[in-house]
């Protein structure tokens, strides 16, 4: 029989060292320790690429998130670059959020009402139902209509009320679910509520969830602000404020919250008081 060469056997040795050694754990830790000290958000080893944006999984309330957002919103639209510049950084209440049925109770009375009016109904509501911390579904439910309307509660949003609370009683949505949800799964669950629709949600995931990447596309304040910022001939409609504003992902929260300012600062009238009245609603809900 002829004897293997002596290049045969290194190779043969190299396979067998090869094998023996695959349970051996050091190649994974080495791998994760230079993971762990790759930069996270660093435009230096990192730089802004709007085609590959981040993948944002923080509430907008967490620490130094705003800041990385503007560094990102910055490198990405010089044109909101400017405005970022002109005006003080987002500000989102951190506190201690209120429970998702609260907030979206609260919501629906504030919709369409002057601030102060609201407040005063929204305080004739919780004397009636005994204090926020008995704002729950049951508590609702047990309320009729008509003990809503002489607080002045219009009957459509008493209806409005009661079919949350019912959504919440059946099991159809739970505080626990909806902080659970994805964006899309969110809008979908909410929106089947009667009398709250799109705006409503956008305000409620921006303001009370402090999710970072909403665009309230029926929002006028906001759809103003695209026009004037890229001097459009027309407002736009939601798919060309979907194209325009894409370059803000993943923080197209802070880039409407921008919008607002552009506007106020132009005195738009009107552009941020039901914007204000919902951010009331949903943001103070617990205080």
């Amino acid at each position: 029989m002829k004897r293997p060469s002596k290049i045969t056997t290194i190779v043969n040795e190299i396979s067998q060292n090869l094998s023996t050694s695959s349970n051996i754990p050091f190649r994974p830790q080495k791998i994760r320790k230079l993971i762990s000290k790759t930069p996270v958000n660093n435009t230096d080893s990192n730089p802004v690429n709007p085609h590959n944006p981040p993948k944002i999984v923080k509430p907008l309330t967490f620490q130094g998130e705003i800041d990385l957002a503007l560094q990102y919103l910055r490198g990405t639209d010089p044109l909101l670059a400017t405005l970022i510049d002109k005006h003080h950084p987002p500000t989102f209440d951190s506190s201690t959020p209120s429970p998702p049925f609260l907030s979206l109770a609260k919501s629906i009375l504030y919709q369409q009402l002057a601030v102060n009016a609201a407040k005063s109904i929204y305080n004739r509501f919780l004397s009636l139902i005994g204090g926020e911390e008995s704002v729950l579904p049951d508590a609702v439910l047990s309320i009729s209509p008509q003990q809503l309307r002489q607080i002045g509660i219009s009957q459509r949003k008493a209806s409005y009320l009661h079919d949350l609370a019912d959504k919440y009683v059946t099991g159809v949505l739970s505080d626990d679910s909806i902080l659970e949800m994805n964006d899309e799964m969110l809008f979908e669950m909410l929106t089947s509520v009667k009398g709250i629709g799109p705006w409503t949600v956008h305000m409620f995931m921006i303001f009370s969830l402090h999710k970072p990447d909403v665009l309230p596309v029926s929002d006028l304040g906001v759809r103003k602000g695209v026009k004037a910022l890229y001097g459009l001939n027309q407002l736009p409609g939601d798919l060309k404020m979907e194209e325009v504003c894409d370059k803000w992902r993943p923080y197209r929260s802070v880039g409407s919250w921008y919008m607002w300012r552009l506007m106020e600062a132009k005195g738009a009238k009107g552009t941020s008081s039901n914007v204000d009245a919902v951010a009331a609603s949903v943001e103070a809900a617990a205080s």
